[in-house]
C-alpha cells in the first residue's frame, strides 16, 4: 500500500510557524497518512507552556493532527513532573525507548515504543532522545545505549510489524550509526541539530530525513510498502513560509496564552527600585544576576553576558510572566576554572560593540544578542578602546593564574566570547537563571549592589 508520512522536527515553540505547517498538513493528509514529530516541539521558552505545564503542546498536536511524538530534550527541559503531566495527560503517544528517571525506571506516560495501524498496515514507531551530557541528570534523566533499546524493542515487538519507523532526536550521526548497525529499521524520521535535508539518504537500506527546524519545513515522505519491501517514490520538504496560519491552532495559542498570564501573572513580591537592562551598557540586572552567581557557586569572579538577559524590570510587583520574559533561556548556573589571559581575552573583547551585539544564538540561548560582560567581585579599568588593569578581589589579575568562576553553561562553551572555552574543572548547578534572579532580586542588598559599577573609566 501507499504511505505517506508528513514530518516535523525542532519546531522549538515557534508556534505562528506551526501553524502555516497546519495548514499544509490539512492540505496534504488523506487516508493513508500518519503525522509525525522528531522532538523538541515544546521549548519551555513560551509563556503558554510554562503556564498549562506544557498541556498546550498537547492541544497544538492534537489540533493538528498528529500521531506520535518523539521526546527532545527539550521536552525534558522543566522538569520530570512537567513531562509525566504531558506524556499522560496525551492522546498522542509520547515516545522515547532511551529515556528514564534517575533509578533506570519508566518515566510514566512515556511509551518505548508504540504499533500505529494505518487501514491494515502495522507500524513500529520507535522514539529515542539526546544524551546531553550532565543536564540529563540534573533534569532527573538517565539513558541507555540507543543501539541497544532500539533493538530491544523490534525483538519485542517481532511479527507484530509490517513497518519500523524510528523517531530520533540523535542527530545525524547517530541517525546513521543505527541505519549501520539496526537491520530492521526501515525508515528514520530525525531531529536534534537542525538539519534541512534536500532529499532522504538511504544508508544500509534505511531511509533517514530530517526537516531543519523553527517549523520552517514540513517533510513529506511517500512509500510503498508490500510485505517486507520498502520503497521510497518521494522525499522532499515543504517551505511553509507562503502557507496561511491556521485559525484553529491560533484560537488554542490564545486560550492557552489566556490562561498562562493569568497564572503567571500572580506578585512575588515587590522591588522598590527599577533595575534597568542594556545590551552594550553594563546594568543593574545583569549585575545583579553576576553577584547573585558567586554569593551561589563560591568562586573569585562572577562573569555573566548581558544577553542572556532581554529586559529590565520596573519597580514594583515581580511576577513568573516578567521573569520568563526578560530570562527564557534554559542555561544552568556554571562553576569552572580558567587562567587569568583568557578572563582578559574575553573581557577586551567585550568593550567591542561588534562582540556585544553578534547574534548570540548557541546551545540553550534564547535571546538576541551576546551581550557585554558583566563581572561580580572585580573592577576593570579601561578608556573605551582597551583594558588599562583588572582587579579581582583587590588584586590585579595575573595572566598565569588559575580563577574559578561563577557563570553559566552558554560562556562556558566559549559561545560568543571563544577565549573562555580554555577552562576546566566545570560543575553545572540544577536550575535555570531565571530561578537564580528570582530568589536574589528579592535580596535588598543585592538590588543596591548592583548599581555599583565595576567598569571604570580612566
Amino acid at each position: 500500500m501507499r504511505l505517506n508520512i508528513l514530518h516535523t522536527n525542532d519546531i522549538h515553540s515557534n508556534f505562528e510557524n506551526f501553524s502555516k505547517i497546519s495548514t499544509k498538513i490539512k492540505e496534504l493528509k488523506d487516508e493513508n497518512t500518519i503525522v509525525l514529530d522528531a522532538g523538541d516541539f515544546a521549548d519551555f521558552k513560551r509563556m503558554e507552556l510554562q503556564g498549562t505545564n506544557g498541556l498546550a503542546a498537547l492541544e497544538l498536536l492534537e489540533s493538528a493532527g498528529y500521531d506520535a511524538i518523539a521526546v527532545g530534550n527539550n521536552e525534558t527541559f522543566n522538569g520530570v513532573e512537567t513531562l509525566i503531566n504531558m506524556a499522560s495527560n496525551s492522546k498522542i503517544p509520547f515516545l522515547s525507548s532511551n529515556l528514564f528517571d534517575l533509578e533506570l525506571n519508566s518515566i510514566q506516560g512515556v511509551r518505548r515504543s508504540f504499533i500505529l495501524n494505518k487501514n491494515g498496515l502495522r507500524i513500529l514507531l520507535i522514539g529515542t532522545s539526546p544524551d546531553i551530557g550532565p543536564f540529563n541528570e540534573l533534569g532527573g534523566y538517565k539513558l541507555k545505549n540507543h543501539v541497544e533499546v532500539i533493538k530491544e524493542e523490534i525483538a519485542i515487538n517481532d511479527g507484530k510489524y509490517d513497518l519500523c519507523v524510528v523517531l530520533s532526536h540523535l542527530g545525524m550521526k547517530k541517525d546513521k550509526e543505527i541505519a549501520e548497525k539496526v537491520d530492521m529499521v526501515d525508515v528514520i524520521i530525525g531531529g536534534h541539530f537542525h538539519i534541512l535535508m534536500e532529499r532522504p539518504e538511504v544508508v544500509n537500506g534505511t531511509i533517514i530525513f530530517t526537516s531543519g527546524c523553527y517549523g520552517e519545513n514540513l517533510g513529506v515522505l511517500k512509500l510503498e510498502v508490500n510485505n517486507t519491501k520498502v520503497d521510497m517514490i518521494e522525499g522532499r520538504n515543504i517551505n511553509i513560509s507562503d502557507c496561511k496560519e491556521c485559525d484553529d491552532i491560533i484560537k488554542v495559542l490564545k486560550i492557552n496564552k489566556e490562561k498562562a498570564i493569568d497564572k503567571l501573572s500572580e506578585p512575588l513580591y515587590e522591588l522598590d527600585r527599577d533595575l534597568w537592562h542594556d545590551v552594550v551598557e553594563e546594568n543593574p540586572i545583569t549585575n545583579l544576576l553576576a553577584d547573585a552567581l558567586v554569593d551561589v557557586l563560591k568562586c573569585d569572579i562572577g562573569l555573566i553576558n548581558s544577553g542572556v538577559i532581554n529586559g529590565g524590570i520596573r519597580k514594583g510587583k515581580v511576577t513568573l510572566k516578567k521573569l520568563l520574559e526578560i530570562c527564557p533561556s534554559p542555561l544552568n548556573p556554571t562553576y569552572f576554572e580558567i587562567e587569568g589571559k583568557y578572563l582578559r581575552e574575553a573581557l577586551q573583547n567585550s568593550l567591542d560593540t561588534d562582540y556585544c551585539y553578534a547574534n548570540g544564538m548557541g546551545p540553550g540561548f534564547r535571546g538576541k544578542y551576546v551581550g557585554r560582560l558583566h563581572v561580580s567581585n572585580a573592577i576593570i579599568e579601561h578608556n573605551c578602546r582597551n583594558i588599562i588593569n583588572i582587579f579581582i578581589n583587590g588584586e590585579k589579575l595575573d595572566d598565569d593564574k588559575l580563577y574559578t568562576v561563577a557563570s553559566c553553561d552558554y560562556l562556558q562553551r566559549g559561545t560568543g566570547y571563544s577565549s573562555l572555552s580554555n577552562n576546566r574543572n566545570e560543575k553545572y548547578n540544577h536550575g535555570y537563571l531565571r530561578e537564580t534572579l528570582r530568589e536574589y532580586i528579592e535580596k535588598k542588598e543585592f538590588v543596591e549592589r548592583a548599581f555599583v559599577d565595576r567598569w571604570i573609566l580612566a
